[in-house]
């Protein structure tokens, strides 16, 4: 059985839950956010508290049950929280802006990289080389930092590159020198 999915979703005071015909609507003080339950789980909510159950008990519904309890808990937190990923730019001469809803960033190539935000996305560069990234959406979130980290991931002899904040990075001995004879 799926331990996570058993667990009871809390509700906060300011937040309004809409579910019907497999559709939820979870409304906050920082937006709304609303998806597609999956026909074989359930949800069921009762004194502020909601919680998951499968309708069948086969192992593929169980599994189900821990996701969308997982993606219901993340919903609500997105919209009563938000969620925050911040990159850290490391280099000499790399550097990022914020020009209106775009990220300018100068990692080495010979022209500066243009990186536009999506829709219920927003940023803020601090001391030129820390990106701070914001939204309800955890998965937008997410995946918006991982699309400016590969612009110029960090290589392993220098370190140079983006990196999540709290990344480590493998380094790796340069060579070693030529052997005289």
């Amino acid at each position: 059985m799926s331990r996570v999915g058993k667990k009871p979703i809390p509700i906060p005071d300011k937040t309004k839950i809409s579910y019907e015909n497999k559709i939820l609507t979870v409304q906050g003080e920082k937006g709304s956010l609303t998806r597609t339950i999956h026909p074989e789980v359930d949800l069921e909510i009762e004194d502020g508290v909601m919680s998951v159950t499968p309708l069948t008990n086969n192992r593929n519904c169980r599994a189900l049950q821990g996701l969308t309890r997982s993606l219901v808990d993340n919903m609500i937190t997105g919209v009563t929280a938000g969620f925050e990923r911040t990159l850290e730019i490391s280099g000499i001469g790399y550097r990022a802006e914020l020009k209106g809803n775009a990220i300018i960033l100068n990692v080495g190539y010979s022209q500066p990289v243009q990186f536009d935000l999506p829709e219920g996305i927003s940023a803020s560069v601090e001391r030129n080389n820390i990106i701070k990234i914001f939204g309800i959406d955890k998965q937008k979130v997410g995946s918006t930092a991982a699309s400016i980290r590969k612009i110029r991931p960090p290589e392993p002899y220098k370190g140079k590159g983006i990196k999540y904040a709290k990344e480590y990075i493998r380094r790796k001995a340069g060579k070693a020198g030529a052997k005289q004879t």
